[in-house]
């Protein structure tokens, strides 16, 4: 529940308990009751079950009585994220802690569900919507995308791409927006999976902070502070790890013989399709903004020295290229955190990560801030 899950492909700093309602405190005593009414109920049962980190373990069956009624008392030691199932047609996330929730739903009215008692749970939902809500953006936009590419529609497809960088944007926003409403609950953690840590890696760091002095030694927390503590070296305004590899011609090049430049670290190889489909767009951006203080260094994942060189060759590649030739296994590779491509991180004259992930639209814009 807890993993990083990045939904498709978002920081000031705003602080977690930004609501000016405060959430009730009282003494946990390790139980919560789950409770409600159901109307119109199906045969079957009511399964509810756990979140672990990377399974789901069914809790107990839940029994209903001829008029709909349910109660079942829940043993929990600390926050946690549950599921009841009801009858196999729908789903309810329940984040349980300190208070009992109450479930009610009328199975002939798909509206109906009203959850009440746990603020947490009420949290959780509202980000159950806002996933909902982007996804159905997200499945609109891909279904424009394959329509404008079976019609070799190009700029359809750039109009879509760009649409969705913006839809990304806007998510994030609307993501942060929610947590910040939180008011410090633990269901922010349900959240945290729509951002991308590593564009907005200083907002969920100190999101994380925040909920861990409220709820020390939760093991949700101490899992993603281990993430982000292996994220910190590559986030935003750190300082690039060097990068020293040979040339197609055998000379070693370092990432710091550029200092004094912007430098797109570019991720790249002859095999993958989607990075020589962006190399015209990193083409035509190099050579605007070249004599200007802009380079590229192309990293390769590549095996084969000959389509490695072919590449660079075939598509016009005219900034300074190096691998070793090693695939993933690639030092820089390893040193970047990279395990897909294509994938780039934008570093400052000082050698200081200032962006990442930008190409298309992102890359061009960023550029035109830079050099405007």
């Amino acid at each position: 529940m807890t993993k990083f899950k990045y939904m498709v492909f978002m920081s000031a700093l705003l602080l977690v308990a930004a609501c000016s309602s405060e959430v009730k405190q009282v003494e946990f005593d390790g139980e919560v009751i789950i409770s409600g009414k159901l109307e119109n109920f199906p045969e079957g049962s009511l399964v509810l079950s756990k979140y672990l980190d990377n399974s789901v373990e069914v809790v107990d069956t839940l029994e209903v009585t001829n008029n709909g009624k349910f109660e079942y008392t829940l043993s929990i030691e600390g926050p946690s994220f549950y599921e009841l199932d009801l009858y196999g047609e729908k789903q309810v996330r329940l984040a349980l802690y300190e208070e009992d929730v109450t479930i009610d739903y009328d199975f002939d009215n798909e509206e109906s569900l009203v959850l009440s008692g746990s603020f947490d749970t009420e949290q959780i939902h509202k980000v159950d919507e806002l996933s909902q809500e982007y996804q159905e953006e997200i499945n609109n936009l891909n279904s424009e995308y394959y329509e404008a590419l079976s019609a070799k529609d190009e700029e359809a497809v750039k109009t879509i791409q760009k649409k969705a960088l913006e839809l990304e944007s806007n998510h994030a926003n609307k993501v942060k927006s929610t947590i910040n409403s939180m008011n410090g609950s633990f269901a922010a953690l349900a959240a945290v999976g729509m951002l991308n840590p590593r564009n907005d890696f200083s907002y969920i760091d100190s999101l994380v902070t925040e909920l861990d002095k409220k709820y020390p030694e939760n093991q949700m927390i101490v899992g993603l502070k281990q993430q982000l503590d292996e994220m910190r070296a590559l986030s935003i305004g750190q300082p690039a790890p060097e990068i020293s590899l040979p040339n197609p011609e055998g000379d070693i090049v370092s990432l710091s013989d550029f200092k004094g430049k912007y430098v797109l670290i570019d991720f790249w190889a002859a095999w993958c399709k989607p990075c020589r489909e962006e190399n015209p767009n990193v083409v035509r951006l190099y050579n605007e903004y070249k004599d200007k203080g802009f380079e590229v260094l192309g990293v390769s994942l590549d095996r084969s020295k000959d389509a490695w060189v072919k590449a660079i060759e075939d598509d016009n590649l005219t900034w300074t290229h190096i691998s070793d030739l090693k695939y993933f296994n690639s030092e820089a590779a390893a040193t970047y955190k990279i395990n897909a491509i294509p994938a780039t991180y934008m570093v400052d004259p000082e050698g200081k990560i200032i962006a990442k992930d930008l190409r298309g639209p992102s890359l061009e814009n960023k550029l035109k801030e830079i050099f405007q």
